[in-house]
């Protein structure tokens, strides 16, 4: 899994014109599901989302997580976080998971967000969205659940090996 997460003051998804979701401060994440992810995978993003030391303590240090701050999430399914684009100028996308897959994966992600307790948003699989924000920092983080298999067993997954 691939995951961009986003400190927003406000962010929200409209969908043919019309708001499907919104939360007020918290996080934006937009995820991406590969083929081949796990649960051992979804586990680990959710658990890095969730306790992501981000937001601001009393003395202005990024030493809380949304969990800590009672904020909300807002989860955008994007297929495109899996491009590989190393090769010509069109995009492959064979990385990502089919849309059964991906599907699962992301309501399966949501939802273990939500059993935090949080108020969870959700855009809407498979259509086009507008997404729009408040970026808070701004602050966006990259998250990918192969770099920790990869540093877990010592390798690095850039172009310095």
């Amino acid at each position: 899994m691939r995951a961009v997460v986003q400190r927003v003051s406000q962010a929200n998804v409209e969908v043919a014109g019309a708001r499907v979701a919104a939360i007020s401060k918290g996080l934006l994440v937009l995820l991406g599901a590969r083929k081949g992810d796990t649960e051992a995978d979804l586990e680990w993003m959710a658990e890095k989302v969730l306790n992501l030391r981000i937001f601001d303590d009393a003395q202005g240090v990024m030493n809380l997580s949304v969990l800590d701050i009672e904020g909300d999430l807002l989860v955008v399914s994007q297929f495109t976080l899996l491009a590989d684009s190393r090769k010509g100028r069109r995009p492959s996308y064979i990385d990502a998971a089919s849309p059964d897959e991906a599907k699962a994966l992301y309501e399966a992600f949501c939802d273990r967000l939500a059993a935090s307790g949080r108020k969870v948003e959700r855009g809407v699989f498979q259509a086009m969205m507008a997404v729009g924000l408040v970026n808070d920092g701004p602050v966006t983080i990259l998250l990918d659940s192969e770099e920790r298999l990869l540093r877990r067993n010592g390798q690095r997954s850039d172009s310095s090996q």
